[in-house]
């Protein structure tokens, strides 16, 4: 199981390109995105979507490894991670419904 720093750095050495190059391209600072193969930062959902883009793989697959990242790195400290998770998952499809019920 890799992280999203993990598939970042993957997909940009797969395809033999530094740094400064996929930093160019996505018109961003290099050292930011050294800090985001590294996991010591976060991107931005849009950097996330250009980053598929960019490396032409699945958007969608990419937002669930960001997302997943983010709520691990928030709950990895708390004894009560996955219950809170679970009840997530309710409140999720819950509000869900609401939206779908709304725009009826």
């Amino acid at each position: 199981m890799n992280t999203l720093g993990q598939i970042l750095r993957e997909q940009r050495e797969s395809k033999g390109l530094l740094l400064r190059q996929v930093a160019a391209s996505l018109e961003m600072d290099t050292a930011l995105l050294s800090k985001f193969e590294r996991d010591e930062r976060f991107p931005k959902k849009e950097q996330i979507i250009a980053f598929a883009l960019f490396y032409k793989i699945d958007s969608n697959q990419l937002l669930i490894e960001w997302l997943s990242d983010k709520l691990a790195n928030e709950l990895v400290n708390e004894n009560i991670a996955i219950e809170a998770l679970k009840l997530a998952e309710k409140k999720v499809e819950l509000l869900r419904r609401k939206v779908n019920d709304y725009n009826k």
